[in-house]
């Protein structure tokens, strides 16, 4: 089985020590680094540039940091993130004219690439370019704000990505993001997904340790 990632949201994290905070999620447990990445223009909010993630590699993060870029248009901006450290870059198809190219883009910096699709937004797109894909990320809530609860119909189409991703036979991740906790953790990664960001779930605690763990305990009890 693949293993289950855990990749908190600095989104929700504390930004005024967020070198601290960071570093604090991965002592905890934590395996990846989730940079949501927007432009109030995409979506109705402005967060980080690729400075902020230089400054985590500076700072001494050596995890997989995730960026999610919710920006329209994204090639300009992926060399730069690139440049300061970016493991995985995703992105909405919506947001690229040439969603192919882009992919390769991501490739060229030596990064792993990913699509992102929101709640209503249909997987077609993966028929032309799975064989470019290292991610699949599912958004479920709308993309622009922390702390949005569940949608439930996401479930589903967790199920239908797995679906496709079995078919091809290839080693690529199924992330989730989105009113992920210890709640509804197991029946999301019963679905398919291996990938949680969790962002309120994990910073909104008193104790990061004992969020993760308990994450952790719902992940172990996951039927398949």
């Amino acid at each position: 089985m693949t293993k289950f990632i855990i990749a908190p949201s600095i989104l929700s994290a504390d930004m005024a020590r967020l070198g601290q905070e960071t570093e604090a999620v991965l002592k905890a447990g934590a395996d990846f680094i989730h940079v949501d990445v927007m432009d109030n223009h995409y979506v109705p909010n402005l967060t980080f540039g690729p400075v902020v993630v230089e400054a985590l590699r500076k700072y001494g993060i050596k995890a997989p940091i995730d960026v999610h870029l919710m920006i329209k248009p994204v090639d300009r901006i992926i060399p730069d993130f690139a440049g300061a450290g970016a493991t995985y870059i995703t992105f909405h198809p919506e947001a690229s004219e040439h969603v192919d190219r882009t992919l390769q883009l991501i490739h060229d910096q030596g990064c792993k690439a990913g699509l992102v699709f929101n709640p209503a937004t249909p997987l077609s797109c993966l028929d032309h370019v799975l064989d470019k894909i290292d991610m699949i990320l599912l958004m479920s809530v709308n993309p622009g704000f922390g702390g949005q609860s569940f949608i439930p119909s996401s479930l589903e189409k967790l199920r239908v990505a797995r679906s496709i991703i079995s078919r091809s036979g290839r080693k690529i991740r199924l992330e989730i993001d989105g009113g992920v906790k210890a709640d509804n953790i197991r029946s999301i990664a019963e679905a398919g997904a291996d990938t949680f960001v969790a962002g309120s779930a994990i910073f909104g605690s008193r104790n990061y340790r004992a969020t993760i763990r308990k994450l952790r305990d719902e992940l172990a009890a996951v039927k398949r």
